[in-house]
């Protein structure tokens, strides 16, 4: 039996019962029972109003959950399981800067990237929302004085150093500067980097060096190969830092006027609206990044202030728990149907696989119950002619949320009416089926949706959204009492790594001291 280490139990919330002996958690294992077959035909048929009382709306996102397999009991419930698990309590302990980051006993405050200037939020005695606001600030300034010879922006980055900053670059084309071209260098595969870049001209290109130790494996490599790549021109005029070890920037040949900071209390994948964001500011100016972080703002109020039955982030929280811990689902489909947001389930995945795929509790005890469903999905009708076959005939319970808007970027003849009606259609065809004389026409419906519906993508949008998942992601921490906030899963792997680099490139046989099949599958590598 793993048992809790004593340092950890010092952060952890000791006022609130493990998961399974809260009040709510029984209360919701009888109510489960009770309507885990009822179907969603038949909740309809029983309240006409149902899909106008199952609802929330703020801030242009108007949220319907009422083709989900629950009642208005249900979501009591699920909200007060929120409130027994401390939900209020670890929420304002996030806001005001509490070290919730148990393992690495850290503050937690992507919420301090896009406070106002007026706001104090303090950590360890200081006021960071001066230090956020002085970066932003020097980040415009850059932006404003760029190099008209400059055309081509490439970022180098991994994990949230890149995922944030390409998903929020497509999903912001509309309104990004058109003479620029931007690339995104993640992958150590040198193809990666060769792809990126074989079109470019080195005189023509910025790159921007995402690292906050300026160690990164993967992103070192990348930024030594990109220093080769621009040949004899001057390193200072086409490299940028995103880091805060200045030593190590310096080293590389970078002004350290360009190297732009973040904090230790900014997980990577949390990140995208930090000095990490430089190259979306880039694209698509100062003013249109502070709109961005004014709409996460806004979504953090509402989270921080709403109640719970009307507050989205919590909502969405409560449907996964309710669906992973309770009919036992695996994944989470997000099917957002703006081309835009191609890239959206894909952040999404590391937000939340990342931050709450874990067994073990804050307080470092094994857990006996399911976390961190699988994210995954693509855009629009695209998903249709691919895996909604398996959605909505398949063996599998796979709840879904859909994510559309009811004004286009881009009014082209009848497309976004058709892409809407597809976008109504599937969570229609879903809930409900049809029935048929051929076993293959039949459609079982009683498969769970959500549907946003939002005004129109615009920053302020995209920052909402993203915010919204991450509270969403924080709610269902705290609920399964995890710290969402380390991420100590993807450390040994490096550790390996680091350790058989060497071995693979030994001028002599090594001695490999691995399990039999990784020294057989080095063996045959060197055989090359």
């Amino acid at each position: 039996m793993l048992r809790a280490h004593p340092d950890l139990l010092l952060f952890a919330p000791m006022s609130v019962k493990p998961l399974r002996q809260r009040a709510a958690w029984a209360a919701l294992e009888n109510h489960y029972r009770q309507i885990k077959d009822q179907h969603l035909r038949d909740l309809f048929s029983a309240d006409p109003k149902r899909g106008e009382k199952l609802t929330a709306e703020a801030l242009g996102i108007y949220l319907d959950y009422s083709k989900n397999r629950v009642t208005g009991e249900t979501i009591k419930l699920l909200c007060q399981l929120a409130e027994e698990s401390g939900l209020r309590e670890r929420t304002a302990a996030m806001f005001r800067g509490d070290k919730i980051n148990v393992t690495e006993k850290r503050a937690v405050l992507h919420t301090a990237l896009r406070a106002p200037r007026s706001a104090s939020i303090i950590v360890d005695g200081h006021n960071v929302v001066p230090d956020v606001h002085e970066v932003l600030d020097r980040m415009a300034a850059f932006c404003q004085r760029l190099d008209k010879r400059i055309k081509n922006i490439v970022n180098i980055g991994i994990g949230g150093s890149d995922l944030g900053p390409v998903m929020a670059y497509e999903a912001l084309r509309h309104y990004s500067n058109r003479n620029l071209t931007f690339r995104f260098v993640s992958n150590v595969d040198g193809t990666d980097f060769v792809e990126a870049t074989q079109d470019l001209k080195p005189a023509e290109t910025l790159f921007i060096v995402a690292s906050k130790t300026f160690t990164t494996q993967e992103t070192m490599t990348n930024a030594l190969t990109a220093r080769q790549w621009i040949g004899s021109l001057p390193v200072h005029e086409h490299f940028v830092a995103l880091s805060t070890n200045e030593a190590e920037v310096k080293k590389f040949g970078i002004d350290p006027a360009n190297m732009f900071g973040f904090w230790d209390w900014v997980g990577g994948r949390y990140s995208m609206d930090s000095a990490i964001g430089l190259s979306t500011m880039i694209a698509i100016g100062p003013d249109n990044f502070r709109a961005m972080l004014a709409g996460f703002r806004a979504m953090d109020e509402h989270f921080r202030t709403a109640p719970f039955d009307q507050n989205l982030p919590v909502l969405l929280a409560l449907l996964g728990i309710w669906y992973t811990n309770f009919f036992g689902a695996e994944t989470q489909a997000v099917l957002p149907y703006d081309q835009y947001l191609k890239r959206f389930p894909a952040y999404l995945q590391q937000l939340t696989m990342e931050s709450n795929g874990k067994s073990v509790t804050a307080g470092g005890a094994r857990v006996d119950y399911e976390t961190g469903a699988i994210y995954w999905g693509e855009p629009g009708t695209n998903g249709q002619h691919s895996f909604y076959q398996l959605i909505h005939q398949g063996t599998k319970l796979i709840p879904c949320d859909f994510i559309g808007f009811k004004h286009t970027l881009n009014p082209v003849g009848q497309h976004h009416d058709l892409l809407m009606s597809n976008f109504f259609a599937q969570t229609e065809a879903l809930a409900f089926g049809q029935s048929a004389a051929e076993p293959y026409r039949v459609f079982d419906g009683n498969r769970p949706s959500t549907t946003m519906l939002c005004d129109r993508l615009t920053p302020a949008m995209l920052g909402q959204l993203v915010a919204l998942y991450e509270h969403c992601v924080f709610a269902q921490g705290i609920i399964w009492d995890l710290d969402s906030f380390d991420q100590w899963g993807v450390e040994l792997g490096k550790v390996l790594a680091k350790r058989i680099t060497p071995e693979l490139q030994s001028k002599t046989e090594p001695e490999l001291k691995h399990d039999s099949s990784t020294n057989t599958l080095i063996r045959r590598y060197r055989q090359r």
